[in-house]
């Protein structure tokens, strides 16, 4: 038995083809995190025989609209724009039970993506989580960065 080549997006570090398969086989939509060199993208993914629709997408830059400084436009990556961006898909989702995949993204402890991850279980989806996993609640209300005024007002806005 000679080698077996590897899948192409599984080479480029993209897919983690094991990982996806027990997302689909679930059947439960799941909420993609992604984050770039600016912002957080979340999209509700739904799929469909193996065919991934996109049902709704928000990015942290929707938060300027709602209060974020224009000023810190820059940290619209960072943990509490992670933290308010989740409240924010919540809010707009409603209710509802989802699972998150965070894809080939490092998960650390405190990590930007388990903010996001607390948001959207703060905004009340039904969303399996381990609580110490999560950032602390200063990092998340911007304490370390001091934007706590901004997020609190950003927060109180989504509600």
């Amino acid at each position: 038995m000679g080698l077996r080549t590897e899948k192409r997006r599984r080479r480029e570090n993209k897919t983690d083809y094991k990982a996806r398969r027990i997302l689909l086989v679930s059947g439960v939509p799941r909420i993609v995190v992604r984050s770039t060199n600016k912002y957080f993208i979340l999209q509700v993914v739904e799929s469909v025989e193996a065919q991934d629709k996109v049902l709704m997408t928000v990015t942290s830059k929707e938060l300027l609209k709602n209060g974020w400084d224009k000023k810190k436009a820059g940290s619209l990556k960072g943990i509490s724009a992670g933290y308010l961006t989740g409240i924010l898909m919540a809010k707009k989702l409603g209710k509802g039970k989802y699972i998150m995949d965070l894809g080939m993204a490092r998960t650390r402890k405190g990590g930007r993506v388990f903010a996001v991850v607390a948001g959207l279980i703060e905004g009340g989806l039904d969303i399996p989580a381990n609580d110490k996993v999560f950032p602390a609640e200063d990092r998340l209300m911007g304490e370390h960065v001091k934007i706590r005024d901004m997020v609190e007002k950003v927060k109180g806005g989504l509600k």
